[in-house]
């Protein structure tokens, strides 16, 4: 297993592993796959030469297989802040621990960036697994967002959760 950051020569495998995630996962995500599905490739590509995010991937023998993204705030009074996103194993690779990897390689590159003081999340709240991972990360809750997403007719929590970084003890 090896944890890549992404550009866009992996723009082909991130869509195909994004959409999987937005079918199989759609209250996890604001956006479907009906809206995401039918962007070209070239939307895909920018998404990984975006200057404003950064996107890991997980590779287990040259295959894609999990990604985490975090996404850098424009506006430099909110800049002490980035949001991790789009955390996604596929269900094949779950349960070793890939997903703590990614997340790890998300702390790594905040802690590189002295300007970052706060890491901020939010994640289905039918989602125990995910919640655990972020816990065992040291992500705290900070709000719960009811009714945040909604597929078809049934509605979904959100959790938000954040994590301090580059702070030194006083």
């Amino acid at each position: 297993m090896a944890i890549e950051l992404l550009d866009p020569s992996h723009a082909k495998a991130y869509r195909q592993l994004m959409l999987e995630a937005y079918a199989l996962h759609p209250e996890a995500f604001v956006s479907t796959i009906a809206q995401r599905e039918k962007l070209p490739l070239s939307w895909w590509e920018a998404q990984l030469d975006d200057e404003l995010s950064a996107l890991f991937g997980a590779f287990v023998d040259c295959r894609l297989v999990g990604i985490v993204g975090l996404a850098f705030e424009p506006w430099e009074d909110a800049r002490h802040k980035a949001t991790l996103f789009g955390l996604y194993v596929t269900q094949a690779f779950r349960g070793q621990g890939l997903g703590e990897h990614l997340v790890q390689a998300v702390l790594s590159l905040a802690g590189q960036e002295p300007e970052i003081k706060l890491i901020q999340l939010t994640v289905s709240a039918n989602s125990p697994a995910a919640l655990a991972l972020y816990q065992r990360c040291g992500f705290e809750q900070s709000g719960l967002e009811d009714c945040a997403i909604r597929v078809g007719e049934e509605y979904y929590d959100r959790v938000h959760m954040r994590r301090l970084v580059n702070i030194e003890d006083s």
